[in-house]
C-alpha cells in the first residue's frame, strides 16, 4: 500500500512501537523489497551521488546474516543513512526493546504536557500545556529522564555535536530521544529531574496525560492527534492580532482553520504559530495559504523523477458560512522553530517566496522532502522520499530549511520571564506595518 503526503512521517516514527521478533527468516526479501523500492521512486536518478548498487552489494550479506527484527533494521537504517537525506526512515510494526514504560514501549497516549528543544547542549522546556498541574516551568533545563542523565542520552546521539553534526538535525534527534522516554501509557508517571531558573534540582513524578485533540490516521502510520488554537493578541500599540497554531497538517485542520480567519478577518494583523508543527499533507498548504492571496500564486514546485507539480495559493472567497469574502490581505507572519517541518516548511517557504508573509523564530528543520510509505515484507513500514521541493523563487529547502526574515534566538532567560521573543517581534511588526493607521477592534 502507499501513501503519498508531505510526510508527518519523521515525528510518527517516534511514536510506532511493539515487541521484538525473535527470528527473521524473510530478513533478505525486506532488505531487497526496500532496496528496490527507494531505486525505482527516488527523485534523483544519481542517488544523491551514492552507488547504490554497491550499497547493494555491501549491505545486502549482513541482511542476510541477521538473527532478529533490532539487527535487521539496524541494517535497513544503514542504507537509508547512505543518501544523506530527510524523509527515509522506517517505522517498526514491532519496536526494539525501550525503556519500560516510555512511549516505545507500545502505549503512545500519554503526553508528559510539556515540550522540549536542545539549547546549545542542554534539553530545555520550551512550552508548558497551559492546563498542566505538574509544576514544571518554561526554561527549566531537563537534566534526568526516568533516572537516565539526560547529558548521557545527548552524548549518545547519533552524529552528536562533537561529530561536527548539523545544529537542527541534532536538535530534532534529541527532541525524539527525549519524547520516547517522556511518553508512555497515559495515566503512568515518569520521574523527571529539573534545573529551575536559580539552578536547584527539583525532581517531579510527571503524570502521562491523554493526548488532546482529533485523532487521525494516515496508511500505516500511528493516530495522530490534530489540534488547533486560536488566541486574539495585543501588539504593544494597542492593535489586534489573530493568534492561529496548529500542530500537523491534516485534513481536520482546515475546518477550524477557516473559523479561525472568519473570526480574525477585520483584525490588524495575523500570526500562523508552526512552531514543533513536523508537516504532514503537502496539498494542504494550498488550501491554507488560499486565505490570505488575492489572486492565484505559485507557490513552489513538487518534483519527481519523471515529472513537476506545481502548488499554487488558490484565494479562498466564501467563509465557513458559505458566504462570500475576501482573503485576509493585513500583515501575515509565521512564526517556525528547529522543530517546524516537511509541510510546514513547503508553506512557510512558500508564503516567503511570493513576499506575503513575514517570518520569525529560527531556521526550520530543512526535512521537506515529501514521502511516501510502503509496507515491507516483514511488516514494517518503510518512509521513501519520492520528490523534491523547490519554492516560488528557486530556493531548495531540503538541508537549508526556511530561514526567517527575522531570527529570533531560543533565549533561557526571555523563557523563565514568561516571554515570548518571536511572538513578541511579529506582533511589533505587525505595528510597525499600521503605521499610523488606527487599530481595528472587530
Amino acid at each position: 500500500m502507499r501513501v503519498r503526503h508531505g510526510a508527518a512521517a519523521c515525528a510518527a516514527c517516534v511514536v510506532a512501537g511493539a515487541l521484538l521478533s525473535a527470528q527473521m527468516p524473510n530478513a533478505v526479501d525486506t532488505f531487497d523489497a526496500a532496496w528496490t523500492k527507494i531505486r525505482d521512486s527516488h527523485f534523483d536518478k544519481t542517488m544523491n551521488g551514492v552507488d547504490w548498487d554497491a550499497v547493494r552489494a555491501e549491505l545486502r550479506p549482513k541482511a542476510a546474516a541477521v538473527d532478529t527484527s533490532t539487527q535487521l533494521r539496524s541494517v535497513l537504517r544503514d542504507m537509508l543513512g547512505r543518501l544523506g537525506q530527510s524523509h527515509f526512515a522506517l517505522i517498526p510494526s514491532g519496536a526494539d526493546p525501550a525503556p519500560s514504560g516510555s512511549m516505545a514501549s507500545g502505549d503512545y497516549g500519554g503526553d508528559p504536557g510539556f515540550d522540549v528543544r536542545l539549547l546549545g547542549r542542554d534539553l530545555i522546556v520550551t512550552s508548558v500545556e497551559r492546563t498542566s498541574t505538574s509544576g514544571v516551568q518554561a526554561g527549566w533545563l531537563v537534566r534526568q529522564i526516568a533516572g537516565q542523565p539526560v547529558a548521557g542520552l545527548l552524548g549518545a546521539l547519533p552524529g552528536g555535536a562533537a561529530d561536527g553534526a548539523n545544529p537542527r538535525l541534532l536538535n530534532v534527534e534529541a527532541w525524539r530521544m527525549a519524547q520516547t522516554r517522556l511518553r508512555g501509557p497515559a495515566g503512568s508517571k515518569v520521574d523527571v529531574g529539573f534545573e529551575d531558573g536559580q539552578g536547584r534540582p527539583v525532581t517531579l513524578a510527571i503524570e502521562r496525560r491523554r493526548e488532546a485533540g482529533e485523532p487521525v490516521t494516515v496508511g500505516h502510520l500511528p493516530a495522530m492527534f490534530v489540534r488547533v488554537e486560536q488566541e486574539r493578541k495585543q501588539t504593544p500599540k494597542g492593535a489586534t492580532a489573530g493568534l492561529i497554531r496548529f500542530n500537523v497538517w491534516m485534513t481536520a485542520v482546515d475546518a477550524p482553520f477557516q473559523k479561525a480567519v472568519d473570526e480574525y478577518r477585520t483584525a490588524d494583523g495575523l500570526i500562523i504559530d508552526l512552531r514543533g508543527n513536523p508537516g504532514g499533507l503537502a496539498a494542504m498548504l494550498m488550501g491554507i495559504a488560499g486565505h490570505f492571496v488575492a489572486e492565484r500564486k505559485t507557490l513552489g514546485v513538487m518534483k519527481t523523477r519523471d515529472s513537476e507539480l506545481r502548488f499554487f495559493a488558490n484565494p479562498r472567497l466564501v467563509n465557513a458560512n458559505g458566504e462570500r469574502v475576501p482573503p485576509f490581505t493585513g500583515p501575515l507572519a509565521i512564526l517556525v522553530d528547529a522543530m517546524s517541518g516537511s509541510a510546514s516548511e513547503c508553506f512557510t517557504g512558500g508564503m516567503q517566496s511570493i513576499g506575503r508573509a513575514r517570518v520569525f523564530g529560527q531556521t526550520s528543520m530543512g526535512q521537506a522532502l515529501p514521502a511516501q510509505f510502503d509496507q515491507l515484507p516483514n511488516g514494517d513500514v518503510l518512509i521513501h522520499a519520492f520528490g523534491d521541493f523547490v519554492t516560488a523563487d528557486g530556493i531548495r529547502l531540503e538541508g537549508r530549511g526556511v530561514i526567517p526574515d527575522e531570527v529570533v534566538p531560543l533565549r533561557r532567560e526571555a523563557l523563565l520571564a514568561g516571554r515570548d521573543d518571536p511572538l513578541d517581534a511579529a506582533l511589533a511588526w505587525i505595528d510597525a506595518q499600521r503605521g499610523g493607521r488606527q487599530p481595528q477592534h472587530p
